[in-house]
């Protein structure tokens, strides 16, 4: 079972005060059934709520397990698990929620799959997601934009065992908007997939709206693949093609026909080409936007405050 190995298990944690003590317990149970040893970092990507205080109390009753670390503001659930990262020194990295919709006791089926299979990245997949309806369409949504406009696998969760190698090489990573799958994507296709359970929210409800789920896949979209600016180069050929035989229609019927041209087509075609380079000096605005912020080396995260675990 890898007895000697040390696990680290990341938590981004917001507003889940109510659900923090049972998601450790669990943990720990899982890793002294199976005799590993392991660490949890909680990430608190500045909750609202009493988060961090359960989570000072946690760490002074498990100091030898346990590293919070807070955040100076919300920064999103991927930005605070690549800040765990950081923080992280075991030889696997487990990323989990803190909603407990994931049970801490498939972290069994996780480990066991990955000790099969020795990939590098290896997805915890639900048979059948317990999400409210919105999150769902979210989900498949991002799956599908996942697989057509990335050529990325399309399955995945928030529920991963990652080697401790591969973890390294993504620590460069300073952009601040951070989609982690798509990141591991770059670096390998040495992926597994492994079944686990999903279950209820327990406590509260999700912190996922319609609009942000709409932010979140227009920003894998800019940042991610090259779509919009593919969009004005075979979209702008193509209405440049009907253009020229809107234009070359006219001048027929002027030729032969001799009917006067007006100013119909004239507006017509003006407003249609000035409606065009609108659009496309829009795509290029948000890239330069983009850019902008990379130069500026907008962070992809701020500590207010860490709070380390004992080694022994």
């Amino acid at each position: 079972m890898n007895n000697n190995k040390l696990y680290s298990v990341i938590v981004p944690v917001y507003n889940s005060e109510s659900s923090l003590v049972e998601l450790f317990d669990g943990i720990m149970k899982v890793f002294n059934d199976l005799g590993n040893n392991f660490e949890v970092i909680f990430v608190d990507d500045n909750s609202r709520d009493n988060s961090w205080e359960t989570l000072s109390s946690l760490k002074k009753e498990f100091p030898d397990y346990i590293t919070a670390v807070s955040l100076s503001r919300n920064f999103g659930q991927h930005n605070a698990t690549l800040c765990g990262f950081s923080f992280a020194t075991g030889d696997y990295i487990i990323t989990i929620d803190d909603d407990l919709q994931t049970p801490p006791s498939e972290i069994r089926k996780l480990i066991e799959g990955h000790n099969n299979t020795n990939h590098d990245l290896t997805y915890g997949v639900y048979r059948r997601k317990k999400h409210s309806v919105t999150r769902n369409i979210g989900s498949r949504s991002l799956k599908t934009s996942a697989r057509v406009l990335r050529q990325s696998p399309g399955e995945g969760s928030s529920f991963r065992l990652i080697s401790g190698d591969l973890i390294k090489k993504i620590g460069h990573h300073q952009q601040n908007f951070i989609f982690l799958d798509e990141v591991f994507h770059w670096y390998t296709d040495d992926i597994a997939f492994v079944e686990v359970d999903h279950q209820p929210r327990k406590y509260d409800k999700s912190g996922y709206s319609i609009g942000k789920l709409v932010k979140l896949v227009a920003n894998l979209v800019m940042y991610y693949t090259m779509v919009p600016l593919k969009v004005l180069v075979y979209g702008g050929l193509i209405i440049s093609l009907i253009t020229f035989i809107y234009g070359l229609f006219f001048i027929i019927k002027k030729l032969v026909f001799n009917v006067p041209l007006g100013y119909t087509s004239l507006i017509v075609t003006i407003l249609f080409s000035t409606s065009i380079i609108l659009f496309s000096l829009g795509v290029l605005g948000e890239y330069l936007s983009r850019i902008y912020q990379l130069q500026n080396r907008k962070p992809p995260y701020s500590i207010r405050k860490a709070m380390r675990r004992e080694k022994n």
